[in-house]
């Protein structure tokens, strides 16, 4: 089962168990985070595509970690005009573990063993 998602301005394509690198979230180490922008669903062979987002499903993932990426050079040149200027940027990312992916069928069928869990506790006692 795999979901595509849209976050940050980007879609990523994610799975349970996935780490995922993701723009800067505004989450802290070691909390959960729920992504509610799904675009596509696939389950065992059967796909849902949102128009725009698919109802009812949610991607829930846990923030491992902050961090930055790898330093790249932002050179401008005008060549003749005697104009360089060197800049150096290191884009800032935070590290999810994606936990879950949470459908509508998949909460009906845990509400139903509930229920049912519930109803032969009632009937042993």
């Amino acid at each position: 089962m795999y979901a595509i998602i849209e976050s940050c301005g980007k879609q990523y394509k994610v799975t349970e168990g996935d780490v995922v690198f993701f723009e800067k979230l505004d989450a802290e180490e070691g909390k959960k985070v729920t992504f509610d922008k799904v675009i596509l669903v696939s389950e065992e062979g059967k796909v849902q595509i949102g128009n725009p987002y698919v109802k009812g499903v949610k991607v829930e993932g846990k923030v491992v970690s902050h961090g930055k990426g790898k330093k790249i050079i932002v050179f401008k040149m005008k060549p003749k005009k005697n104009y360089r200027r060197k800049q150096g940027h290191r884009q800032p990312y935070t590290k999810v573990e994606i936990t879950g992916i949470k459908t509508a069928a998949k909460k009906a069928t845990t509400a139903k063993k509930a229920e049912t869990k519930k109803a032969e506790e009632k009937v042993e006692a």
